[in-house]
């Protein structure tokens, strides 16, 4: 029998499952898609992340980050990182990386798809087959919460989206930018030498597609002069609530266990942090802490975004975040700190 399956071969599956292979145990990712995986993610990794991935070892190219900026017409706030610096990395690139560093660990990725669970006190079995314990790390609409019943309505704030396109241009900036409008907001991120990822964020229904949405940031389109670099991909509701992270013998990791927001870009990280705590937690022999470990791995980076979140949902509030962020250069600091 397995020790361990992983629904998911996404960075978080990919992950737990390096780390389990490590603490020596025979771990199997059931992936359906083939090669490196694209999705519509803003591609910013904070130093958190990016120091998670050396400890795995894994060595993925990218645009060295030095901090956030804030950019809301002609004024900005910025912030860097304290003694460390993000990357900015292709999804495809990251995905890469990932998976041949599981395979010299030894991980198995085998082509399936996960969707009913049955479990005992001793095993679970999942796409055809029968391990110890079970980690989903099936992304933001996972079909193992679901049918595990821990799927909670998101709750009454209107649902937000998000779209991604590349340009092939030079970045102008060391720094993630996020552009803010009374509509919602942009992410710039530099990923390579003549290469920037923009992904828009703001409501659905008849909010249109990617370009009436990049019109929302009009001084950002002169600094996208050139070529488009990759189809428009989008995700959504972003907004996702899980009733536990522990059911039985299974583990929910990354967007799988919940997700707010991609509005502070911890998506990454986070994916990678909690998808190292399960194994931990799993490897003790105590796999019931892992919920305590979720919620403390992830609080600072909920209880901002929540924060930023309330304050984009009221139209005066929402105008006064930038200069706010502006004035108070030190408060600014600290939040891009705490989510190091």
């Amino acid at each position: 029998m397995i020790d361990l399956l992983v629904a998911g071969g996404g960075p978080a599956g990919l992950a737990a499952a390096i780390h389990a292979a490590r603490a020596g145990m025979e771990a199997v990712v059931v992936e359906p898609r083939e090669g490196p995986v694209d999705k519509a993610c803003g591609e910013g990794i904070m130093p958190g992340g990016v120091r998670a991935l050396r400890a795995l070892g894994v060595d993925v190219p990218g645009a060295s980050l030095r901090g956030i900026r804030y950019v809301q017409g002609d004024r900005c706030a910025e912030a860097a990182f304290r003694d460390a610096t993000g990357l900015g990395v292709r999804r495809t690139a990251l995905h890469a990386a990932l998976r041949r560093c599981a395979a010299e660990a030894g991980v198995r990725v085998v082509p399936g798809r996960v969707a009913g669970v049955r479990q005992d006190a001793g095993h679970v079995t999942a796409g055809g087959l029968t391990a110890r314990w079970l980690i989903a790390a099936d992304g933001l609409h996972s079909p193992v919460r679901r049918a595990l019943g821990l799927e909670l309505p998101p709750g009454p704030r209107p649902a937000r989206y998000g779209l991604r396109r590349h340009y092939r241009v030079r970045p102008w900036t060391d720094c993630v930018e996020v552009h803010w409008s009374r509509h919602g907001e942009a992410y710039v991120t530099p990923v390579g030498e003549d290469l920037v990822g923009v992904a828009v964020l703001g409501p659905g229904g008849g909010a249109g597609g990617y370009e009436e949405r990049l019109a929302w940031f009009p001084g950002l389109a002169p600094l996208l002069r050139g070529p488009s670099a990759s189809a428009v991909r989008g995700a959504g509701p972003l907004r996702r609530r899980a009733g536990r992270k522990v059911a039985g013998r299974v583990l929910l990791v990354g967007d799988a266990a919940g997700y707010v927001d991609a509005l502070t870009g911890e998506g990454i990280a986070l994916a990678l942090a909690t998808a190292g705590a399960a194994v931990r937690c799993l490897a003790s022999g105590r796999p019931q802490d892992y919920e305590a470990q979720w919620s403390r791995l992830t609080r600072r980076h909920r209880l901002l975004t929540e924060g930023l979140l309330l304050a984009r949902g009221h139209p005066r509030a929402a105008g006064l975040i930038v200069p706010a962020a502006r004035r108070l250069p030190r408060l600014f600091a600290a939040a891009v700190h705490a989510l190091q």
